[in-house]
């Protein structure tokens, strides 16, 4: 048990190093390729922050534990939004201003919807994750042509203030894009055997250690771009990363998985699902109320993550 336990631990602190490398490299790299700091912001940085949910979806539903993957994905998605964005208001009132972060939010609920009908079956088939995955591309492609065409400029510097500009050769950046992809790979191995070992020992099922332990621990890269972009004022890129994150885990993460391994839906419960949207709808209505999250409403959502994850181990 305390091996598993250390490499529960261990595996998370890789998995927070790994995709801070992965980020901060391709970030550097896209930026010497003239990719506009909005642009890299809403696809290059939501990608990386929910690398680790990306690997370790991938590694449990190859090593057949698929309810981890996709209690993964789900407690991510819950935890994005219901805690991370919680926090992040906590510390500091968030203010909604570029517009393409209010579309996103609809595109969120519309995949969490989505995903909900495609497992009303039991599960993910590789079909299904290919349909996942052109709607990821197109998304994406959809994304670049929107930071693109709608330019405001108080929100272009925002992004350009939160991205670091690069400065050293582009192979120290190779490096950290290199370093943070092994880093990642060999996090998620330690993390899913810490997790399984703990689920068996303590007779908890796989789905509830995906929803929990492994779904925030995966999610320590979006809490801490959310909180460090709130304490600097940055709320268009604290919002854009969270909600940007939760489509990208279903659509790409999960179209990933599933086109390489069927994911089953067996233990996943229907309450589950439903405070997976619920949570989205939720975030909607408190952003388009004044276009503010503030502190009250940032407590309102932590409380509810507290009371959900407790309905989850009672």
């Amino acid at each position: 048990m305390t091996f598993a336990i250390l490499f529960l631990i261990g595996g998370l602190i890789l998995l927070a190093f790994g995709a801070e490398g992965l980020v901060r490299g391709s970030s550097a790299i896209a930026a010497r390729l003239g990719i506009a700091p909005l642009v890299i912001g809403l696809t290059v940085v939501a990608f990386g922050t929910g690398s680790p949910e990306l690997f370790v979806s991938l590694g449990a539903a190859l090593g057949g534990n698929s309810s981890i993957a996709l209690g993964n994905v789900i407690g991510s998605n819950i935890s994005n939004i219901a805690l991370i964005l919680g926090i992040a208001a906590i510390v500091r009132p968030l203010a909604v201003r570029a517009e393409i972060v209010r579309r996103e939010a609809p595109i969120m609920i519309g995949a969490s919807l989505l995903l909900w009908i495609l497992l009303l079956d039991g599960g993910l088939s590789r079909f299904e994750g290919s349909l996942l995955m052109v709607c990821a591309i197109s998304y994406t492609i959809f994304n670049y042509w929107l930071a693109k065409s709608n330019k405001q400029e108080f929100v272009e510097k925002e992004y350009e203030e939160a991205l670091k500009q690069p400065k050293k050769v582009i192979w120290v950046d190779i490096s950290f894009t290199i370093i943070g992809l092994a880093l990642l790979l060999v996090g998620a191995n330690l993390l899913l055997n810490g997790a399984v070992t703990i689920a068996q020992s303590f007779g908890i099922s796989q789905v509830v250690i995906g929803l929990t332990i492994v779904a925030i621990g995966t999610s320590l890269p979006e809490l801490a771009t959310s909180v460090v972009a709130a304490i600097k004022g940055e709320s268009d890129v604290a919002l854009g990363n969270a909600i940007g994150s939760n489509t990208l885990n279903i659509l790409c993460i999960l179209g990933l998985t599933a086109l390489i391994q069927s994911i089953s839906a067996a233990e996943i419960r229907t309450v589950d699902l439903a405070v997976m949207v619920g949570t989205a709808l939720l975030g909607l209505f408190l952003l388009r109320r004044g276009f503010v999250l503030n502190r009250i409403e940032g407590a309102i959502l932590v409380i509810g993550y507290i009371v959900y994850i407790y309905s989850l181990l009672r």
